[in-house]
């Protein structure tokens, strides 16, 4: 579904409410912290106490062969501001002692309140709403209840039908030793414990739970699945909210409609900002280049109602060239949004709808995007204002191309980050690259900067550093198979078909279906693929034995090789339904056929080698080719390849949080003593000398 047309720079100033908790929290995180880090940034009483990734121990020899076939996951350095979340323990309503270290590995929301304040039950209504999508997104919710008495606290929880664990702070221990000064806060931790994201500004309002709910799915990258959100349409412009701010000059009241026939530009800001000063610069400049008749009108909304300090900062910095105005109450900017930094950039075309958001502010990038935004939406030539050297990103293509991008929120390179995002994956520098923009290229995806504009699989991915303008051979002959196959290769994409998945993020073929088909796209599970081959005939696991002796062995110590006694306790071995996943090839050729009884098929009644490697019947034998007629799991990658063989079994209803935990699941029972065929061919190209220098090319 199309995400909301807004940009997000890092750089902003803080409202009061969010500087508040975030200052309370975040920066006294440090000195909260109960120990030293360790090496890698990480909370030295993190080995200790908090859980660790599952692993089977192996020999030296098994360690270096599977070293040899598979690439050791590396994760990236910390960025020198992050900060881990202080270390404490509490006991929840129900008695139940709740050591924060003992989320990790999970994201975690830390909600922070005060039952007794007005804004609290809406903000936990909101958080329980949520917190219901945790088991599908690999997040668990904990409450912690400040500043008011046990009993309190275990009515509200009561009354508002919290069902997440909710800590007892009514003595004050954990407030005390975060030193929080907010009534109410939520705190998002990825899953190794470090903070990720802060709402801080509760606006007062019969939406506030609706918003809540939107900001905290926004935060956590959940994609709102509401009809409205996932019409199947290309584009929602949403339209603007109520103003009512007061002209500084002169006390006269601006509404909404008075905005209508005409582009405008509205701003939220703060007098004492530096990146104010120099979004409201910018704004100077792209008016100033616009002819009067054709110059969107400019409304700059003051968070701070002080006239005299605002006309004075605008005087200093030579920004005293338009009218500012107040926002009495704050009302403004509760309606639109404002719950975060400042600026906040908005530009509105003439039927009064929001056509781009910006919050923050990054220098030129930010300053060419609204002035691409302005021209357009003024009817004047639009500037190609792309990055020179680096990566542009979406948004600024989308400016020309806006059918190609609203295309582009309908596939699944759109939530490409996200899906990292939510397992836990994305500072994993084998993962990431194909998730991103212009990974460790210049001016593209880096893991220190994060730059949100490069996240996902983006126009620069397929057409190259800023399309065709500046890299007009980046596709050759159109070849974009090619430009497919650097992500979508047999390690990481297992079963792709170019032919069947271009039509799913071909920019012309999605425009033409009808907002039913569109919306489907989010929830049909992708196209189907044949991930094991199908031409040969099932043999069992004891044909195996042989030649994979120490395959075999470990796997016969795994419960899938017990996986039919588990039905019989249960009292299922005849049920369909659970024995197509519980036997060797269910109803296929030379597999376990329907009706027969579990003891006259004892090496088909589990889950053999073939249930994951394929048929073996064209790869038994004296002189059965070994290479290309069996699946090799070996130089998989667990998540992309491995976890959807797995999952046809080990899904949501089977086996819920499965792709979650896949890596520590399948190390528990990784067998491969082999290297594949495809690592040994592509270490030999590695080595293998170039003709005319060294070697022949037919030495040795």
């Amino acid at each position: 579904m199309p995400k909301p047309i807004r940009a997000r720079s890092r750089l902003s100033c803080l409202s009061t409410a969010s500087c508040t908790f975030l200052l309370s929290t975040l920066l006294l995180s440090v000195a909260c912290d109960d120990g030293p880090s360790s090496s890698d940034g990480s909370p030295a009483a993190r080995a200790a106490d908090g859980p660790t990734a599952s692993a089977t121990t192996t020999s030296a020899g098994d360690d270096s062969i599977r070293k040899a076939s598979r690439e050791t996951p590396k994760t990236a350095p910390r960025h020198p501001s992050e900060r881990p979340v202080p270390a404490f323990t509490g006991v929840t309503l129900d008695g139940q002692t709740l050591d924060v270290r003992s989320l990790l590995g999970a994201r975690s929301v830390l909600f922070f309140f005060n039952p007794e304040i007005a804004e609290a039950a809406p903000v936990a209504r909101a958080v329980e709403r949520v917190g219901a999508l945790g088991a599908d997104h690999n997040f668990k919710v904990v409450g912690v209840g400040i500043g008011s008495t046990s009993a309190k606290l275990a009515g509200f929880v009561a009354d508002n039908g919290l069902t997440f664990p909710v800590i007892d702070d009514s003595g004050g221990s954990i407030t005390q030793k975060l030193q929080l000064r907010a009534p109410l806060g939520i705190l998002g931790v990825d899953a190794e414990g470090y903070m990720s994201f802060v709402l801080g500004h509760f606006p007062k309002g019969s939406e506030l739970e609706k918003q809540v709910a939107a900001d905290l799915r926004e935060s956590l990258r959940i994609a709102d699945a509401s009809a409205t959100a996932n019409d199947g349409a290309l584009f929602h412009w949403t339209k603007a909210p109520s103003l009512g701010v007061v002209a500084m000059s002169n006390g006269e009241v601006l509404e909404t409609k008075a905005l209508a026939g005409r582009p405008a530009i509205v701003i939220f800001f703060l007098h004492t900002c530096p990146h104010c000063h120099k979004a409201l610069q910018s704004i100077k400049e792209t008016l100033a280049a616009l002819p009067e008749t054709e110059r969107p009108r400019l409304v700059a909304i003051s968070i701070q109602n002080d006239p005299s300090a605002v006309r004075s900062a605008m005087k200093e910095h030579g920004l005293d060239f338009f009218d500012p105005y107040l926002d009495p109450g704050g009302k403004a900017a509760d309606a639109w949004g404002i719950t975060g930094g400042v600026p906040v950039v908005h530009v509105l075309d003439a039927e009064g709808r929001i056509r781009h958001r910006g919050e923050g502010w990054n220098g030129a990038r930010d300053a060419g995007i609204l002035r691409m935004k302005v021209a357009k939406l003024a009817g004047a030539r639009v500037p190609m204002l792309l990055d020179p050297t680096g990566y542009s990103g979406n948004d600024v293509c989308g400016v020309c191309h806006e059918l190609e991008q609203a295309t582009w929120h309908y596939t699944k390179h759109a939530s490409a980050y996200d899906t990292l995002v939510a397992h836990g994956a994305d500072r994993r520098t084998d993962c990431v690259g194909c998730h991103v923009v212009g990974f460790e290229q210049p001016g593209g995806f880096d893991l220190l900067r994060r730059p949100p504009h490069l996240e996902g699989v983006g126009c620069e991915s397929c057409h190259g550093r800023g399309g065709p303008h500046l890299s007009p051979d980046f596709v050759k002959g159109d070849d974009y198979a090619r430009v497919c196959s650097s992500c979508h290769n047999p390690t990481h994409s297992l079963g792709f078909d170019y032919a069947t998945f271009h039509p799913r993020i071909a920019h012309a073929k999605l425009a033409s279906l009808s907002n039913e088909e569109r919306a489907a796209l989010g929830t049909d599970g992708g196209a189907e693929r044949e991930l094991l081959p199908t031409r040969a005939a099932y043999v069992g696991s004891e044909a195996c034995r042989s030649c994979h002796a120490k395959e075999f062995e470990t796997w016969a110590a795994s419960p899938h090789a017990r996986a039919v006694a588990t039905l019989e306790r249960a009292g299922q071995q005849t049920e369909a339904d659970c024995l197509s996943c519980h036997t060797t090839a269910w109803d296929k050729p030379g597999g376990f056929a329907p009706g027969t009884p579990v003891a006259s098929a004892p090496d088909l009644a589990r889950v053999g080698c073939e249930s994951c490697h394929g048929p073996g019947g064209d790869h038994v034998g004296a002189r059965a080719p070994r290479v290309g007629t069996i699946l090799s799991l070996g130089d998989k990658c667990d998540s992309c390849v491995i976890q959807k063989v797995c999952g046809t079994c080990h899904d949501k209803a089977n086996d819920p949080g499965f792709e979650f935990a896949v890596e520590q699941r399948i190390d528990a029972q990784r067998h491969g003593t082999i290297e594949s065929a495809a690592t040994r061919a592509e270490r030999a190209a590695e080595t293998e000398p170039v003709a005319g220098q060294g070697e022949r090319p037919d030495a040795g």
